[in-house]
This record gives C-alpha cells, structure tokens and sequence, in this order.
C-alpha cells in the first residue's frame, strides 16, 4: 500500500469520530463538516512524518482541537444584547433534552468546552486531555470543574434529572465548604 492509500484509509475510517467530535466543539455540523476537512488536508500534509501510525488518531483528535479553538479566536460569536429576560421556558420534553444540553454546551468558553468534550464524549483521562491541549492537569480539572458547574446552572432541573441524590449532596457540600472556608477535614 502506498502512503496515500494508508492515507485515505485512515481518513475514511477516522472521520466519523472526527466529525462527531468537531459537531459537539462547534455545534453546527457543517462547521463541524469544515472543521474535520481542514483537519483532514492537515493529517494529509503531515502524514509522511508521523513516525508511529499508532499516534495517528491522537494527532488528527489534536489538529481538530487545535483547528477549532483557533477557528474561534478568529471569529467571535454573534450574541445579541438584551435588557430583557426571555419568557419563563417550557418543560424540555425528553427529544428536545438534547438541544437543551447543546444549548448549554454552547454557551461554554472554547477551551472549556473542548475540555468538556474531550473528557465526557471522547472519554479521555485528564492526562490526556492535557497533552492534547498542551496544558496541565491541573488545568484540565479546573476548567473542567468551571465548566459543569456552568452547565449544571445552566441545565438546573435537566441535569438533576440524571444526577444521584448522593453525588448531588456532595457537590453542594463542597461548594459550600469552598464558600466560606470551612474544610470537611478540620471540624
């Protein structure tokens, strides 16, 4: 096989996850279409000095991440400002629980919501998350721990809906302790 056919190979059987991936950065498939494209051309003028093939779907998950956060430092989001408050909304119905959850996804900073999705859908470990973004660990779990309280404001009774009553308990009792500065270990 050539390293063009090992090339587009990997592009055909990559991209799926790819544009999942790009679609919960961004939000918009065709963003996300564009998102794993420039990606891709990207994988392509590499591809002959990736060394290790193993390495080759970190590196692509790195270059959308990186495509994507840089996509947004070019474009700023359109919001408009208001004085008011929208009417009072109705009771999500389970289908539009999803566009709820986007909704809220897509209020989140960039880099905060790559964390997001990179530790929630792509289920990578902090460390890895780290190494893709080019940050600490440390980093990861506070962008990653801003961004679900975020969302848990956000998302208020959806988001209750699917939380255990004990883990709900014991995030507001650290919340708590945080807020006055109590420590659970020195009574």
């Amino acid at each position: 096989m050539t390293s063009g056919e090992d090339f587009v190979e990997f592009a055909e059987t990559a991209s799926l996850q790819l544009r999942r991936t790009a679609f919960l950065l961004c939000g918009n498939w065709h963003t996300a279409e564009d998102l794993v494209q420039t990606t891709l051309a990207k994988v392509f003028v590499s591809w002959r000095k990736i060394r290790r093939r193993d390495a080759v779907r970190a590196y692509a998950a790195r270059t959308l991440v990186n495509t994507y956060l840089a996509d947004k430092r070019l474009k700023r989001a359109a919001e408009i400002i208001t004085d008011r408050f929208p009417e009072c909304p109705v009771e999500p119905d389970a289908p539009e629980t999803r566009m709820v959850v986007l909704g809220a996804l897509a209020t989140l900073p960039p880099r905060a919501r790559a964390v997001v999705v990179l530790r929630y859908w792509e289920d990578l470990s902090v460390d890895q998350v780290a190494a893709l973004l080019g940050c600490s660990a440390g980093n990861v779990k506070s962008q990653s721990s801003r961004a679900l309280d975020r969302l848990r404001s956000l998302l208020g009774a959806v988001a209750d809906e699917y939380a255990s009553p004990g883990h709900r308990a014991g995030r507001r009792q650290e919340h708590h302790e945080g807020r006055d500065g109590r420590n659970a270990g020195h009574g």
